[in-house]
């Protein structure tokens, strides 16, 4: 990044977890960014004030009668997609939550805009389409989740590499058993012993399912077979991920768990500043690391989610869509903990119809979401 110049950032979901902290980074970071755009969902108070704070070009919001003075007032998907063609972004943060994220990233790919990547649906539901237009644009998708930041920054040449180590804390529910979990109130899925995350993502780690998306969006990312791809239970958080290579050496990225540091990586790629950190790093602290195999058997919902990644396809759809549905049962109280993924299971039975392009993964996606509603009831 030229010291003397801006770089021109979005961020879409500036009201979520990501996005607010994405905002504290370019806070601490000055006069190094200047913000295009900021986009927010039902949060139109907190928009409002951010907009104000950071004076955007344009701000987009799902509230038609929402209007922040003296920027440009978008809304919707339409907004999301006229912000990721605007080629006065040099980067947008792609930090929506669901499958509203990825026609917008492709929109930016397909303006040659680089894109910094908290989006899981994005690659989870089309990850073979995005990533080959991303080589064809010459766009540089940067991860921003703590565990593919790690990865990123452990490589240099992927093809030296033999296998990436995804590490996982574990959850709430590590040290529990089955039958505890099984009986788990939504307050205690949503107690999260490392990160402080979105309800969604946090009932995910619960589960592990979050791990196999990961999984997922590795494969596509680093274009590595799920076969070397391994997941372990790490239940401090400090190695976030590793990679090791041919001649058996092994390279990790380690620090305390905090979400500021991938996301500043991210943004300012391949820069490094001085940023958001509450101290310095100490091994004697930490004192210990202790490392373990996932029990596949407690948490189903990794090996499902990886499964359905090496059948890929359609596959993947189906199992993003079928399982944020029964999440969304058990966060209102319909089901329990342990239900999500028996309801994702049964509907990963039904026949899964091949996908070529993004509308056959939209219409896919819609009619998994419906079955799975109407499964549940």
């Amino acid at each position: 990044m030229d010291i003397n110049k801006k770089r021109k950032i979005s961020i879409l979901g500036s009201t979520g977890s990501i996005g607010t902290q994405a905002l504290e980074v370019i806070e601490k970071l000055g006069d190094r960014f200047e913000i295009i755009a900021l986009t927010g969902g039902s949060n139109t108070e907190l928009l409002k004030q951010q907009a104000q704070k950071f004076k955007p070009k344009y701000v987009c919001s799902n509230d038609k009668d929402f209007k922040a003075d003296g920027v440009i007032t978008l809304y919707g998907q339409d907004g999301l997609e006229q912000i990721c063609s605007d080629k006065e972004n040099d980067i947008i943060l792609v930090a929506v939550s669901g499958k509203i994220g990825l026609k917008p990233t492709l929109t930016a790919i397909e303006h040659g805009i680089d894109i910094a990547l908290a989006n899981k649906e994005t690659l989870v539901m089309a990850g073979d389409i995005v990533m080959q237009k991303a080589k064809e644009n010459g766009v540089n998708i940067i991860p921003v989740d703590s565990e593919h930041c790690a990865i990123h920054q452990c490589i240099k040449n992927i093809n030296d590499v033999d296998k990436l180590i995804i590490t996982a804390s574990g959850g709430p529910f590590l040290r529990k058993t089955t039958d505890d979990m099984k009986k788990a109130t939504v307050e205690q899925a949503l107690c999260h012993p490392r990160w402080n995350m979105g309800k969604k993502i946090t009932v995910d780690s619960a589960t592990l399912m979050n791990k196999g998306l990961e999984v997922i969006e590795a494969h596509h990312l680093f274009n590595m077979d799920y076969d070397d791809i391994e997941v372990v239970v790490h239940p401090q958080s400090i190695v976030h991920s590793a990679v090791e290579y041919k001649d058996g050496s092994v390279v990790a990225q380690i620090g305390l768990p905090s979400m500021h540091i991938p996301i500043q990586y991210a943004i300012c790629y391949p820069d490094r500043y001085e940023g958001i950190k509450s101290k310095s790093f100490s091994f004697s602290e930490i004192a210990r690391l202790d490392f373990e195999k996932p029990d596949y058997e407690k948490f189903p919902s990794l090996k499902l989610a990886i499964n359905a990644g090496k059948k890929g396809n359609g596959a993947t759809v189906v199992m993003n869509a079928a399982n944020e549905e029964s999440v969304f049962a058990f966060l209102n109280g319909k089901i329990r903990l342990y239900e999500i993924y028996e309801y994702t299971q049964k509907i990963m039975n039904y026949d899964i119809p091949k996908v070529s392009n993004i509308d056959d993964i939209f219409s896919l996606d819609n009619e998994i979401r419906i079955k799975t509603r109407e499964l549940i009831k």
